[in-house]
């Protein structure tokens, strides 16, 4: 393990470790824009009781969300990606890079807790635990090795992730809703 990892960084340089983010996200969304409004039609009726009730509430809209919905979503998510990663790679600034990062590190394990809890595949699971894992835990150690950023400035970026991520998350819940007509 070890020397693979040496021969990643050898092979990866700091531009493209950066850049491999969007791409890889968005290898992760194209599993769940393909799979999620079959999985939620056909799985509605078993997962929805599932939930306590908040996320029930919160979640209700997104089961009938349609493709183009979803995909628009992911579109959303992409470009503040996209943004974040211009701003590591063009001004250095981390924050937001770190910020965005952190969450795709974290919904990995959403994913999978999802897919253990429900006892059946769920969209992006694979993709979750054999891309975005693997990335984001590999760039987190990079940018650590270097000496780029410390355990403070992953802090702070939880921070304004903890700040920014509900209401984003309010907002794209309020648009699944009113796209569903709730």
């Amino acid at each position: 393990m070890i020397r693979l990892i040496e021969h990643l960084n050898e092979a990866i340089g700091w531009p493209s470790l950066l850049w491999l983010f969007p791409v890889l996200f968005m290898f992760h969304d194209f599993e769940e824009i393909l799979t999620v409004e079959a999985w939620a039609v056909k799985h509605r009726d078993k997962v929805l009781p599932a939930m306590p009730p908040f996320a029930r509430k919160a979640l209700s809209a997104s089961f009938n969300c349609d493709t183009r919905q979803f995909a628009q979503d992911v579109l959303y998510v992409f470009t503040v990606i996209v943004a974040s990663t211009v701003l590591a790679v063009f001004f250095s600034f981390y924050l937001p890079f770190l910020a965005a990062l952190s969450l795709f590190f974290i919904h990995s394990f959403t994913h999978a807790f999802q897919a253990l809890y429900l006892k059946m595949y769920t969209p992006g699971v694979w993709s979750a635990v054999l891309i975005a894992l693997p990335y984001s835990a590999y760039t987190f150690y990079r940018y650590l090795a270097a000496n780029i950023v410390d355990w403070a400035d992953i802090g702070q970026s939880l921070i304004l992730l903890a700040i920014a991520g509900p209401p984003l998350l309010w907002l794209l819940l309020k648009g699944r809703a009113k796209a569903a007509g709730q």
